[in-house]
């Protein structure tokens, strides 16, 4: 029996070998595999655009919030009497400019008065110059004395001289009525500027109340009743559960197959055994290097290859079984089926296909 065995056993020895050197062949060599990889999601840092003094906190660690709902509350006096002040300002700019409307129409009254006062200077001017006329007729033939042709003629110089005062009256009637239409455009851009102050406050007493922007849960709260403030203070971190991804970091030498859209299994260290299946999102636009606080100078001199790693966007299911249960920070592997066709895009970050492969590979 231990012959047999012993015989038998190159033969198992060769089949498995066969059979794993088959299945690397069909399978194996197109897994690509990491535990450079966690679970992410896109938290959003609540903070005041206003500075002030807390006046009441209503998010507690770790609640669930709906978009909308308010999380924290300011002291609002001090904004609620810049409104009031501003609103005051509006007011009278109001006024002011309703004031220049009413100048404007009796100046338009005055214009018109100054028009006929002028219409009847020229009738005068006629009168005196008919009579003038007369009057040098008469003194010419002796008829008229010499002090009534005097008479008639200072009376024509004397209208001539009052109609130009009516035009020059006139003229200046309809000046005043362009300085105050420019008065009044100056007044109206007040008031635009009285109603921007307004609004502005208005978004300053608004801004006292902070809203959470998306569904989330509330966590590393910092704010408490009675704290005082400044503009972008963070006071707590809003995580859009169960909104989560992974972003798995594989090494540059694993992409050359690596498209958008093939599917990726995700084994998340806290649940053993469990498998999420997940797609690739998308590729970062440069290497985890590039963007660290201090990219590598290779032309320096003192130059060591290392293999660069990018980071890799895997979608999970909002579905899926283990989906209420992942959090941010959670360590997860990552095995990815480049095999599998991808739906590749400029937006994924890689162009083309897995389909794609070396001709030596698709054999």
């Amino acid at each position: 029996m231990r012959r047999k065995l012993l015989l038998l056993l190159p033969v198992f020895v060769l089949a498995a070998g066969a059979y794993g050197g088959w299945q690397w062949w069909r399978e194996w060599r197109f897994q690509q595999s990491t535990d450079d990889a966690y679970v992410q999601s896109d938290i959003s840092l609540i903070s005041p655009k206003v500075e002030g003094y807390i006046k009441e906190v209503r998010a507690q660690e770790n609640q669930h919030v709906t978009a909308g709902q308010v999380l924290f509350v300011i002291d609002d006096s001090d904004f609620a009497a810049k409104v009031a002040q501003a609103q005051a300002a509006v007011a009278s700019e109001e006024a002011m400019v309703a004031t220049f409307g009413t100048r404007h129409d009796y100046q338009v009254a005055m214009i018109n008065q100054a028009a006929a006062a002028t219409h009847a200077a020229e009738a005068e001017v006629n009168r005196a110059n008919l009579d003038q006329q007369r009057y040098v007729a008469l003194a010419t033939n002796e008829v008229a004395t010499k002090q009534r042709y005097e008479t008639a003629t200072a009376d024509a110089t004397k209208a001539a001289a009052n109609l130009l005062k009516a035009q020059a009256a006139l003229e200046a009637e309809k000046e005043q009525l362009a300085v105050l239409d420019a008065q009044k455009r100056e007044e109206e851009a007040r008031l635009m500027q009285a109603r921007a102050t307004l609004r502005l406050a208005q978004n300053d007493l608004d801004n006292t109340v902070i809203r959470a922007p998306v569904d989330g849960v509330v966590g590393n709260r910092a704010g408490q009743t009675g704290q005082y403030v400044k503009a972008g203070t963070q006071l707590l971190s809003l995580v859009p559960l169960p909104r989560v991804y992974v972003t798995a970091n594989f090494k540059e030498t694993q992409l050359t197959l690596m498209r958008p859209g093939q599917p990726a299994e995700v084994s998340v260290d806290a649940y053993p055994g469990q498998v999420i299946e997940g797609r690739i999102e998308s590729f970062a636009p440069a290497s985890g290097a590039e963007f660290s606080l201090l990219p590598p100078d290779n032309a320096t001199g003192n130059f060591t290859k290392i293999v660069q790693r990018v980071p890799v966007r895997i979608a999970l299911p909002v579905d899926g079984p283990l989906a209420a249960l992942l959090r941010p920070g959670l360590s997860v592997v990552v095995k990815v089926d480049t095999h599998a066709p991808g739906t590749a895009t400029a937006e994924g970050g890689i162009v083309g296909t897995a389909e794609a492969k070396p001709a030596a590979l698709r054999k």
